[in-house]
């Protein structure tokens, strides 16, 4: 936050007109709910492990991106 202040009123309708309202918001404490982050263990079997990591090598990804991506479509076509 930047320091500058409005009251809720002027806020509102800086927002209703499209202005721009970001310096006046505190991002440090900005929470996306559902999507916090959690860390889980799994174990997997070497030969996917190998796989993860070629394909992760080939794009240029860290595996753990990979796993997520993969798992994210897998949810969305489910669900």
């Amino acid at each position: 936050m930047t320091g500058k202040t409005i009251d809720a009123a002027e806020f509102d309708a800086k927002f209703d007109r499209s202005e721009d309202i970001t310096e006046y918001l505190d991002f440090s404490k900005a929470r996306r709910p559902g999507r916090e982050q959690q860390d889980i263990n799994i174990s997997f079997p070497q030969w996917m492990i190998e796989a993860l990591d070629r394909e992760a090598k080939r794009l240029g990804v860290a595996r753990q991106d990979i796993i997520k991506v993969w798992l994210a479509e897998r949810l969305e076509r489910v669900a």
